[in-house]
């Protein structure tokens, strides 16, 4: 079926050595762009709020939690790496195949519910985040001209829409294979930003030394906060690490990249080795960094909160860094959920030459892309409502600490555990099979906390929020 896609203009056949042995167009990613492909999807706009949630957990319990969802995501990403062949050896494109060959029934319909509920939920999470780092960039320079104690308000919302109108072009980039430019750029710019809030960090603890307002367990209950608020806010601080490392959504599509070899699965664990590794130490220095230069009064986002003001340039370039890395982070969360419509379209319609026909177009120098017709209309709609809900949901943390805590069971461990018991035929009560259990149990349990942390927060937000009148 999909080898009849390789006819070429002229009536023949392409050569088949542009093509692998599914039909489709020959892979060439390798372990660096597929790295690279998981340091966008992981180092995103999670690292920002990581010295807050540092400061609601403490010196404690703050690096413990880092560590843990670190351990916890590598090793689950071992167990998809696996799971990128099916047991009869064939190719799964999407993490829904995976689930669909290795244990079938109910659970892949519960896969793709939570999986690609997710992938909108973090779309437009980039979306609320982009517009805030836009925002803060023209605070920082009002302030820097007026003075700290100006008001120097903007409304989030024209900002959003900027975001959605370069999503909009963006998103008629056909498929993950043709995404390997954006997402080296967009890893690239992760580095600048957590480098610079790490350096004003830094120079923050120098100049001023290290912030005295902290401690073993955190924000301290008194007159500002409540017993009952430090429990919420200690479970939302939860969600925030837990979304901080949600990049296993995408795995099995990022896997899909690589060049195609019998030993794919190594290659794919080698990477994600590479790609948590350095997201973690990253995650380590701007947490830990972070609450030492701020303290218990940590911003919810170090780079907006401002908690820095000079030099103002610098704030703005980490700024433009952030803006122009979840531009690319947006595709990569994009991408499954467009191949997945549009796969299930073609099959649902394959007579209809709107769903079906591509036209090729040399868009020198990056060769021929396909369009479509179809691709175009719905990829926009998409953008489109991603755009409104962003301007109807703007709350940061509560809204990033509800994404980590829905997506951080299901598709982090339960999932992956379960198709690795399948898949190794680990016999009912052994050792193995109820360690394994026993682990998914925790972090369901951890999940729920972080999910009631967040909801909670989130009814406190709306309690004064104005539709449509968001402000930074």
């Amino acid at each position: 079926m999909e080898r009849s896609l390789s006819v070429s203009m002229g009536g023949g056949f392409d050569d088949t050595s542009k093509f692998d042995d599914d039909g489709r167009p020959k892979r060439t990613g390798t372990v660096l762009t597929t790295s690279a492909h998981i340091i966008t999807a992981v180092i995103g706009s999670g690292v920002l709020s990581l010295a807050w949630a540092t400061a609601q957990l403490g010196w404690i319990a703050g690096p413990v939690a880092l560590v843990a969802f670190s351990v916890i995501t590598w090793f689950t990403s071992l167990l998809l790496a696996d799971c990128y062949r099916a047991p009869d050896g064939s190719r799964n494109y999407t993490y829904m195949d995976a689930v669909r060959s290795h244990l079938g029934g109910m659970k892949v319909q519960l896969c793709g519910i939570a999986q690609y509920s997710n992938l909108v939920g973090i779309t437009i999470g980039y979306a609320i985040t982009t517009s805030i780092s836009m925002v803060a960039i023209k605070r920082s320079n009002c302030f820097h001209k007026h003075g700290h104690a100006a008001g120097c308000h903007e409304s989030n919302n024209p900002f959003i829409i900027i975001f959605g109108i370069f999503q909009i072009i963006l998103s008629q980039i056909p498929n993950f294979h043709k995404l390997s430019f954006l997402s080296l750029i967009a890893a690239v710019m992760s580095f600048a930003y957590s480098f610079i809030g790490l350096g004003l960090s830094i120079a923050k603890i120098a100049n001023d030394g290290v912030s005295g307002n902290t401690s073993l367990t955190g924000t301290r209950i008194g007159k500002e906060l409540s017993g009952t608020d430090k429990m919420w806010n200690t479970f939302s601080a939860l969600g925030d690490i837990a979304f901080a490392y949600a990049f296993s959504t995408v795995l099995i599509e990022i896997q899909d990249t690589l060049k195609s070899h019998p030993r794919e699965n190594q290659y794919m664990k080698r990477a994600s080795c590479i790609g948590i590794s350095v997201s973690t130490i990253f995650y380590m220095l701007c947490g830990l960094i972070g609450y030492a230069a701020f303290g218990n009064k940590a911003p919810g986002n170090f780079l907006t909160g401002f908690g820095f003001y000079e030099p103002f340039w610098l704030v703005d370039f980490a700024n433009v860094c952030i803006v122009v890395h979840l531009v690319g982070a947006y595709q990569v969360f994009c991408q499954p959920i467009f191949a997945f419509v549009e796969g299930w379209s073609k099959q649902k319609w394959p007579e209809s030459k709107f769903i079906t026909r591509e036209y090729m177009i040399n868009l020198s120098p990056l060769g021929l892309f396909p369009f479509s017709f179809y691709r175009l209309v719905w990829r926009t709609a998409y953008v489109i409502l991603t755009t409104i809900l962003a301007m109807l949901f703007p709350f940061f943390n509560d809204f990033v600490g509800l994404l980590g805590a829905a997506s951080f069971w299901p598709l982090t461990v339960y999932f992956p555990i379960q198709m690795y018991i399948a898949q190794a035929r680990i016999p009912k009560y052994s050792f193995t099979w109820i360690w394994l259990k026993i682990l998914s149990l925790v972090c369901l349990i951890i999940s729920l906390l972080a999910a009631a942390g967040s909801v909670q927060g989130l009814i406190k937000s709306l309690q004064k929020f104005q539709l449509f009148k968001s402000e930074s």
